[in-house]
């Protein structure tokens, strides 16, 4: 194989990314009709088969449908397979514009993350409080730095490993599964909030509340600081209306 063959095959560009960024921008949106193979295939200089496969990446990841005759439109936004790993990446990547999936994915955390919380105060064990801790440690450790980084690690990459941990802490297979698939969601909303001094002291506050809850296996206390963290976090991202009024939590047994 040639040098310059070399090259080329290692700059390829990946079609599906950037039709996937198009749509999670909202360049292509709900009901658009992206351009034909045959422009893609001029746009991109590929083959036909090389566009399908891409199409058929984003048709499997439930973001457009291709229909004979009328071409490909970018489908409904409940039809998108947001826990897809692939999906869920692309979202954290290029939803910023996006304020329904930012709305979306808010509201689950709203639904959901108070009652992991409590899970995670009843089933706990000494290496889940510690990874808790040591994110919580990371947090805070970043405060102190003036690019807010510790260790290689950002303030954001530390928070979002905290909710990581205690959704591993409620050692349910599902809800720990629904983390790792979600991190990079829940990336994207942690990224979102506001950076200043008053604000992260007053976040980091309310962490350590949730977290001391769970350490002292405190059910309702840790529901009730996972939903504090998550006012704050409304508050920041001009969502308080979703935090307003949240579903009642079931205390786990």
């Amino acid at each position: 194989m040639s040098a310059e063959l070399s090259s080329r095959r290692e700059t390829r560009i990946d079609i599906a990314e950037v039709l996937a960024e198009a749509i999670f921008s909202g360049e292509y949106a709900t009901g658009a009709t992206i351009p034909r193979e045959v422009d893609l295939c001029t746009r991109f200089g590929v083959s036909r088969s090389t566009v399908r496969s891409a199409l058929q990446k984003l048709v499997n990841a439930g973001l457009v449908i291709r229909v004979s005759g009328q071409g490909t439109r970018v489908c409904e936004l409940a039809a998108w397979h947001l826990l897809d790993p692939q999906v869920s990446a692309w979202m954290a990547r290029y939803a910023q514009p996006n304020p329904q999936l930012q709305r979306e994915v808010f509201a689950f955390r709203v639904a959901v993350e108070p009652f992991v919380s409590a899970l995670a105060a009843t089933h706990a064990t000494a290496t889940d409080l510690l990874a808790i801790e040591t994110a919580f440690e990371g947090m805070i450790q970043t405060l102190a730095q003036p690019d807010l980084h510790w260790q290689g690690k950002s303030h954001d990459d530390y928070d979002v490993a905290f909710h990581e941990a205690i959704f591993t802490a409620s050692h349910n297979l599902i809800w720990a599964q629904i983390s790792h698939v979600l991190k990079p969601a829940i990336a994207l909303i942690v990224s979102r909030s506001n950076h200043s001094a008053d604000e992260l002291e007053d976040s980091m506050s309310r962490h350590r509340s949730t977290m001391e809850a769970i350490r002292l296996r405190d059910p309702e206390g840790a529901a009730a600081g996972a939903l504090s963290v998550l006012e704050r976090t409304g508050r920041d991202l001009g969502m308080e209306d979703l935090v307003a009024n949240p579903p009642a939590i079931a205390m786990p047994q």
